[in-house]
């Protein structure tokens, strides 16, 4: 399984676009045959830091996903060209 989470900053004025994109692009990852978990999130103390925690069932699935029509869309073309700031993050499960 690979799991990881990625940060987001973004401008306070770009606070319902983004949200918008990230409902597109939540909803078609989740679809997507290899994705196991797809939950994007804004931290309770500051809304324009986004949070997407992303599981997909091998390296083969989360290439299919960055490969996607939805990816480059709205991954590529609306959360990349808006970001201020990011971050990504690895995760290795314990058990």
């Amino acid at each position: 399984m690979v799991s990881f989470v990625v940060w987001f900053k973004f401008a306070p004025e770009d606070r319902a676009e983004i949200a918008e994109i990230l409902r597109h692009l939540a909803d078609a990852s989740r679809r997507e045959p290899g994705c196991i978990s797809y939950i994007p999130h804004h931290l309770q103390d500051d809304p324009d830091t986004i949070l997407i925690y992303e599981q997909y069932c091998d390296d083969a699935a989360l290439a299919a996903h960055r490969e996607s029509a939805h990816f480059k869309k709205y991954g590529v073309g609306g959360l990349l060209q808006k970001m201020r700031e990011r971050n990504h993050q690895n995760l290795i499960a314990l058990v």
